[in-house]
């Protein structure tokens, strides 16, 4: 990562959360932790946060809480090709006419070129996939009601009674922040509260992940490996872990990196 884009990433999150950790940086931002203090000290004395022991803190605290994780804008722009690629292959998957939940997410974003040959009942708690869906495509699309959350693109409800309750979907698709032995992982209570209102109203969950996300870890379980039916990933997983999660009687589709572009997706 870039140095204009470390700092665009500990900005964001010292302004979600107020006071962030190095530890907290470096997990954010993929740096060492000396380069993280060393764009701390370059942000300070440029009087855009506050250095404080072990981390640093926002000059102002903001009346509206973040996510936590890495702004959206930024995630767009790693492993392209492979969520294109995953993108397509989920779009594969469904039928004209059928009601799906596609969570928010730069990887389930890329199911919105190849969904535009098609006819669906589309549910999302993401602005930008709403948008382009309604622009470019024929699909019905039910948004979920909440607070936008703009680092994020997604729209999120504390409330236990808004819409989500009503729609049924045959599939759900997602992504996540990790994937582990002990299931998918994220890194927010709001987002995970959210997230299981979502597969509890989807009969199969499918998760579309880079290969990436299996190094990744986080201390909240979103949900354990029994309740994944379908993950969709790229070239890059290992055996191991490929065994990992045969032997949870998930269905691991693999797809070659390249195959989007085979099929006319664009960016």
């Amino acid at each position: 990562m870039h140095e204009k884009d470390r700092h665009r990433v500990i900005l964001s999150a010292v302004q979600d959360r107020s006071l962030v950790t190095v530890t907290d940086l470096c997990s954010l931002t993929g740096a060492s932790e000396a380069t993280v203090r060393r764009d701390i000290n370059t942000l300070d004395d440029q009087n855009q946060l506050r250095r404080v022991r072990g981390g640093a803190e926002a000059l102002t605290t903001q009346p509206f809480v973040g996510l936590a994780g890495r702004p959206f804008s930024y995630n767009e722009t790693q492993n392209i090709a492979e969520k294109q690629a995953i993108a397509a292959a989920a779009v594969d998957l469904c039928k004209d006419g059928e009601p799906i939940i596609i969570n928010g997410g730069t990887t389930t974003f890329q199911m919105v070129h190849p969904l535009a040959s098609r006819q669906m009942q589309v549910f999302t708690n993401s602005f930008p996939i709403a948008e382009r869906l309604l622009k470019n495509t024929n699909n019905t699309v039910l948004l979920s009601g909440g607070v936008i959350y703009r680092e994020q693109n997604i729209i999120l409800s504390p409330f236990d009674n808004d819409v989500t309750r009503n729609f049924y979907a045959k599939r759900m698709f997602m992504g996540a922040q990790g994937i582990g032995p002990l299931g998918l992982m994220e890194q927010d209570p709001l987002l995970i509260q959210a997230e299981e209102k979502l597969i509890g109203q989807a009969e199969e969950l499918i998760v579309l992940v880079d290969s990436s996300k299996f190094a990744n870890r986080s201390s909240l379980i979103l949900c354990p490996l029994a309740r994944i039916d379908t993950i969709i990933t790229d070239e890059g997983i290992d055996d191991r872990t490929a065994a990992m999660l045969e032997a949870a009687d998930i269905t691991l589709v693999v797809v070659p990196v390249g195959a989007a572009q085979k099929e006319g997706a664009v960016s």
